[in-house]
C-alpha cells in the first residue's frame, strides 16, 4: 500500500516516539494538575517500558518521558491511568522470571514517574500480568498468574484477579477466579482444547464498570466471553458463558457491555500472520437475558484477500472500551483496531445491521514490515482518535470528518 487509505477520518499528527514506536495494548490519558494532557503508552517489547506523550496540542505531540525495562525478557504490554496514579503490567517471556506483576507509579509530575508500589505475581507457573483494568482509583482487575496457581496446561496460566490499592504502597488481593477445570486439583474436568488454534483458557481483558460493580466482563481466549457475578469478591460466580470456538479460530480478547441497550460487544484477536487464523471478528450479542447471550450480528470487514497478504496480521483486536475518565463514550459508535486494516469505526444504531462509517489505514513506516499493524485505540472526550502501531509507527492522532 503506497498511500494511506481513509474514509471520514484524517491524520492530524504522528509521533515515532523517539525511534521506539512499538506500542502494546496500553493507552491511557491523564489530565495533569497543570492542565496538560498526557497520553501514556505501554510498549510492546523491550527495551522501553512506557512513554508519556504531551498531547495538549494534538497537532504537535511531544514525548516528555520514556522509561527502560529491567531486561529484555519482560514487557509492559498494558497500563492504565486514574488521576495521578498509573498501573503497569509486567509479563515475562517464560514462566518463573521477574519482575512479573503490577507496578504502581505516582505520575503527579509526568516527567518523572515515581514507583510507589508493586504487586508480585511471579512464580514457577507464572509469566506475570498480561492486561489490567484500573478506572475507579482503588481497584485493579487483571489477567495474571500467581505463585500459588498451578494450571494443568501452562497455556491456562493467567486467571482473573483483583487487587485493592486503597493504599497504593501496599496492594492486596481481594478476588480470584478461573474457569473450573484449568487448575491442578479442580474437581471439574479440563476444558476442551481448540483442535487447530490452541491458545489457552485464560483471562485477557477484565472489565469492571462503575455502572455494574457487581459484574466482570471477561474475554477468555479460547473460552470465549464470560460474565462473572463479583458481588461477593471471595466467591465469584459464572453468570454467562458464550463461546463460538470452535468452529471459529479462538482468542476472545474483549467483552464490552453497552448497558443502555442490553448488548455485549465481543472481539476476537488475530494472532497469526497472512490470514492464517481468518476470520477474527467483532460480535454483537443480545444480552437482555444475561444468562443466555445470543449473537445477532458481526461487524463487516473488507474481504480477506484485500488485506491478508499485505504483511503481518489482519483481523480484529482491540476496542475503545467506553472507560470512565477523559474518554468518548457511545452506545452506537464502535472504534476498533484491525492490524493492517487500521482503525475502523462502525455504527450499530441498528445492531442487526452494523455499518462501517469511517476508517484510516496508515502507510507502513519506511523501516517497518510490509504493512501497518495498528494495535490499540483510545478516543478522548472531544472525539479525537489516538491509535498506535505494534512495531515502530508510534502514535497517530486522527480526526473524524463525519
Amino acid at each position: 500500500m503506497a498511500q494511506p487509505e481513509s474514509l471520514n477520518m484524517r491524520l492530524i499528527s504522528q509521533d515515532r516516539l523517539a525511534g521506539f514506536g512499538n506500542v502494546g495494548e496500553g493507552m491511557s490519558l491523564q489530565l495533569a494538575r497543570d492542565g496538560r494532557r498526557i497520553m501514556w503508552l505501554a510498549h510492546e517489547s523491550a527495551p522501553k517500558n512506557f512513554s508519556g506523550v504531551d498531547v495538549s496540542d494534538p497537532r504537535q505531540p511531544k514525548v516528555i518521558c520514556q522509561t527502560e525495562l529491567p531486561h529484555r525478557n519482560v514487557r509492559s504490554n498494558s497500563l492504565e491511568v486514574c488521576g495521578d496514579l498509573m498501573a503497569v503490567a509486567y509479563q515475562t517471556s517464560t514462566h518463573g522470571l521477574r519482575p512479573a506483576g503490577i507496578e504502581i507509579f505516582d505520575i503527579s509530575t509526568p516527567e518523572t514517574p515515581r514507583a510507589i508500589g508493586f504487586f508480585d505475581c511471579s512464580g514457577p507457573c507464572s509469566r506475570g500480568v498480561h492486561q489490567l483494568w484500573f478506572v475507579d482509583g482503588k481497584t485493579i482487575w487483571f489477567a495474571g498468574g500467581a505463585p500459588d496457581f498451578t494450571p494443568r496446561n501452562l497455556l491456562d496460566d493467567q486467571p482473573f484477579r483483583g487487587i485493592d490499592i486503597g493504599d497504593p504502597t501496599k496492594p492486596r488481593e481481594i478476588c480470584r477466579w478461573w474457569y473450573p477445570g484449568v487448575a491442578e486439583g479442580d474437581a471439574a474436568p479440563p476444558p476442551p482444547r481448540h483442535p487447530k488454534f490452541d491458545s489457552g483458557w485464560r483471562a485477557h481483558n477484565t472489565n469492571v464498570y462503575p455502572e455494574r460493580p457487581d459484574r466482570a466482563y471477561l474475554g477468555y481466549l479460547d473460552g470465549g466471553a464470560m460474565i462473572l457475578d463479583i458481588s461477593e469478591l471471595s466467591a465469584p460466580k459464572l453468570v454467562s458463558h458464550w463461546n463460538p470456538h470452535p468452529p471459529f479460530p479462538g482468542f476472545t480478547h474483549t467483552a464490552m457491555p453497552l448497558f443502555d441497550r442490553n448488548l455485549l460487544v465481543v472481539s476476537d484477536e488475530c494472532v497469526r500472520d497472512d490470514g492464517i487464523d481468518w476470520p477474527k471478528l467483532v460480535w454483537i450479542l443480545d444480552a437482555r437475558m444475561e444468562s443466555n447471550l445470543v449473537n445477532i450480528s458481526t461487524l463487516p470487514l473488507p474481504p480477506v484477500e484485500e488485506h491478508a497478504f499485505r504483511g503481518g496480521r489482519y483481523g480484529a483486536h482491540n476496542l475503545h472500551e467506553n472507560r470512565p475518565g477523559p474518554a468518548f463514550r457511545s452506545e452506537t459508535l464502535l472504534f476498533g483496531t484491525y492490524f493492517n486494516g487500521g482503525v475502523r469505526v462502525h455504527d450499530i444504531e441498528n445492531p442487526f445491521q452494523p455499518k462501517e462509517v469511517a476508517y484510516f489505514v496508515p502507510e507502513a513506516p519506511a523501516d517497518s514490515q510490509k504493512a501497518i499493524q495498528i494495535n490499540d485505540v483510545h478516543v478522548d472526550e472531544n472525539g479525537l482518535v489516538y491509535a498506535v502501531d505494534r512495531f515502530n509507527g508510534g502514535l497517530y492522532v486522527l480526526e473524524m470528518t463525519l
